[in-house]
């Protein structure tokens, strides 16, 4: 690979790239920089995180003229995001090229401050179709001086239906320019745009080996589609990410699961694209800062999402296209960190897995499903694994005084009290045992009674409840005990190591669809 010094860069912009940290270019910048400073249009076949903003975005600046205020590029883009992340780095790239501003525009930000800023002078800017259209139909975008356009993520601009808006935009700008396209796919309607609206372009293309992720760690699971949301929990709660990106193939998927892991005590919250952009500003914050853990979106709502901190990602859907595969997983595991990324997949879903994996030229790992048990142990292995680093760095001494002086006056040994210290951490009640947290039911000996909010007048059989628990808690069905079928409502009878989960797991459950309560029977 080359250093940015062998691209003869504009010293302005080879000190701005050196300030970024940038040693070396990038495989689509090292091929796509000297084709564009030349002034040649150009086709980019490249994914996000090759590096494409700095590739189209050094020659482009090189073209600029900062003493002129007139607009001189456009950036097109897919999402507000991905416009405002461009925007970012180019300004990082035209730091030292004083006089030079760069704005983006989109929808969901008031017109009127977009126009204010183009009327203090503007040479680049970097919008979403429909919000250039609306300044270009204003006349606040004059394009007679123009000389460079960007197509970015060209194929996710068709996906969303921006054809119209993207050959609009084109034709109006003056004949003669240059026009660089960046697409990750190249399906035959970008090679339409192309052949209309590229001067004899030059193809560059980066190949797909450069796009694996090799420090991040990928397992997938075998799942029942009714137990999909039950493993994703119980996964966040073994391996605890800080920071965790969930991705589902719809906006409705997007919905039903923040809301299902929101029941279940999870600070989670979901991007997609019908969400006002002052909704998705209050989520993006929220995911920065911590404040919201667990970020479910879909592939086009998350493009532009850069948050270094990302542990883990989590496929609920396995992705319709393979290369959504990469720009997922690719989210955790940056900045020089280790990432995880779990996919849970669906009867002959495996099939579209074994793809990916010959795409990614990577391997998947099938796991077991982890049971409730699991997940305790590897809870309780992690806080002992931070006790331990605390005994080995830290002065424990006024702790070990403070213990040693109750375990004097109580009597307890230190084992005991080590149980007792780990089972509070570990959010566990310790004033209830299995037998004492559902009392007596009026069940036979090692089983719990629970009740049920449908009976016989709303035509439910036993049949349909035996198939309820074992189908959504995962428990066989030669476990359930007696069921007592009444009018409005029944009596199960399960194992009582069994009924925490099984109570659970029938929260978000319908029994010939309509919706159930379980909770233990009272005996009184």
């Amino acid at each position: 690979m080359k250093n940015f010094e062998e691209l003869c860069l504009d010293p302005r912009l080879l000190r701005a790239v050196t300030e970024m940290g940038f040693e070396q270019a990038s495989p689509i910048q090292e091929k796509s920089i000297p084709i564009a400073m030349e002034g040649r249009d150009m086709i980019g076949q490249a994914q996000t995180g090759t590096g494409k903003t700095a590739a189209f975005g050094i020659p482009m600046l090189q073209r600029v003229d900062s003493h002129n205020k007139k607009l001189q590029a456009i950036v097109l883009c897919p999402t507000r995001e991905l416009a405002i992340q461009s925007a970012d780095e180019i300004r990082k790239l035209a730091k030292f090229m004083h006089g030079i501003k760069v704005l983006p525009v989109y929808g969901g930000q008031e017109i009127s401050k977009q126009i204010r800023s183009l009327k203090g002078g503007v040479q680049v800017v970097i919008g979403t179709p429909g919000r250039v259209i609306d300044h270009i139909n204003r006349h606040t975008l004059k394009l007679d001086q123009v000389g460079t356009v960007v197509l970015d993520e060209a194929d996710e601009m068709l996906n969303m239906g921006f054809r119209e808006d993207i050959e609009t935009v084109l034709n109006r700008l003056p004949e003669v320019r240059q026009t660089l396209l960046f697409s990750a796919t190249m399906p035959k309607p970008i090679l339409e745009i192309a052949r209309r609206y590229l001067h004899q372009p030059e193809m560059v293309k980066v190949v797909k080996k450069e796009l694996t992720v090799p420090k991040i760690d990928q397992f997938y699971y075998e799942v029942n589609p009714r137990k999909k949301s039950e493993v994703l929990s119980r996964l966040l709660d073994m391996y605890d990410p800080r920071l965790s990106l969930v991705f589902c193939n719809t906006k409705k998927k997007v919905d039903e699961l923040v809301e299902d892991l929101k029941g279940r005590g999870y600070f989670a919250a979901g991007l997609h694209g019908d969400m006002k952009q002052s909704q998705r500003d209050r989520v993006m914050n929220g995911f920065r800062n911590g404040k919201t853990e667990i970020l479910v979106a879909t592939d086009v709502a998350a493009r532009g999402i850069d948050v270094d901190d990302v542990e883990a990602v989590f496929n609920y859907d396995v992705p319709q296209d393979d290369e959504y595969y990469v720009h997922r997983i690719g989210r955790t595991g940056r900045a020089g960190k280790s990432g995880k990324a779990f996919t849970l997949v669906v009867g002959r879903e495996i099939y579209k897995l074994k793809d990916i994996q010959r795409y990614c030229k990577t391997k998947i790992r099938r796991q077991p499903i982890p049971s409730v048990a699991d997940v305790t142990d590897i809870k309780a292995e992690k806080i002992l694994d931070l006790a331990g680093n605390l005994i080995e760095t830290e002065n424990l001494g006024k702790m070990l005084d403070i213990l040693e002086e109750h375990l004097d006056e109580k009597d307890y040994s230190s084992l005991e009290m080590a149980a007792a210290l780990l089972m509070l951490q570990m959010g566990e009640n310790p004033s209830e045992t299995p037998e004492e947290e559902f009392g007596d039911t009026g069940a036979e000996p090692g089983m719990v009674r629970l009740f049920i909010n449908i009976g016989k007048k709303q035509k439910i059989r036993i049949g349909d409840i035996l198939g309820a628990i074992a189908g959504e808690s995962g428990m066989e069905g030669d476990l359930v005990g007696t069921i007592d079928l009444y009018d409005n409502y029944t009596f199960v009878e399960v194992p009582r190591e069994y009924a925490s989960e099984v109570i659970e797991a029938m929260k978000h459950a319908k029994i010939r669809g309509k919706s159930v309560r379980l909770e233990p029977a009272n005996r009184k």
